[in-house]
């Protein structure tokens, strides 16, 4: 990951590189999701409005919000791998990237289903009835049972090298912690692994609360 994002790095590259790692996520999972819903493959390979409506709904909504959650958790990468950058600091990082995802997705989901509620006509050209369906769409995305699904998990190549990363670099500033000796009690990298995965874990179960609180809220 470092020659791909690097603190020193042109924007413009930055940028490309974030971008292609985002499409490149993002294709496995939808092949995945449209294989797993019945009838979805048929439908879509029929072409026609549903084929465009659903290439449409990839691109103005899935890659914004992979793209913006990626290159959030690609710069805090950069940040925790320059020793001047994030010098005792990879916890906080960690912290302000599971915060900001959370915002992002949220957020994103909801402007982007406002905005095609007025351009595409989506939600029969209601944005009321758009920003309503943003909680129960999302408080289902970590089940994968819709295409946010499919957008939440694609954000999980960014998130695991940043926070192996940072519990890496935390094992090494502060190896007497008991973080540090967790993450050494288990050979190579499996420590480190295993607790960047609990942390998207906790990652998933507060967006999960957060979207049944908007969900229920919006119902009273």
């Amino acid at each position: 990951m470092k020659q791909y994002f690097a603190v020193d790095m042109s924007a413009g590259r930055f940028l490309r590189n974030t971008l292609a790692f985002s499409v490149l996520s993002l294709m496995p999972l939808l092949l995945l999701y449209v294989g797993l819903t019945p009838g979805f493959a048929g439908h879509l390979l029929e072409g026609g409005p549903a084929l465009w409506r659903f290439l449409r709904q990839v691109v103005t909504n899935g890659l914004p919000v992979v793209f913006t959650i990626n290159y959030l958790s690609f710069f805090l990468l950069a940040l925790v791998r320059d020793s001047e950058g994030a010098k005792n600091a990879p916890l906080r990082l960690i912290i302000t990237d599971l915060l900001a995802r959370l915002a992002i997705f949220i957020l994103l989901h909801a402007a982007i289903y406002f905005v095609s509620a007025g351009w595409f006509g989506s939600f029969g050209g209601d944005r009321m009835t758009a920003l309503r369906v943003v909680g129960p769409t999302l408080s289902r995305s970590a089940l994968f049972e819709n295409i946010s699904g499919v957008y939440l998990y694609a954000t999980l190549i960014s998130a695991l090298p940043l926070y192996i990363a940072a519990m890496e670099q935390t094992a090494r500033e502060r190896p007497t912690s008991h973080l540090a000796k967790l993450i050494r009690s288990l050979p190579g990298r499996i420590g480190a692994a295993l607790i960047a995965l609990v942390l998207f874990g906790v990652f998933l179960l507060a967006l999960s609360a957060a979207a049944w609180s908007i969900a229920t809220l919006q119902g009273r």
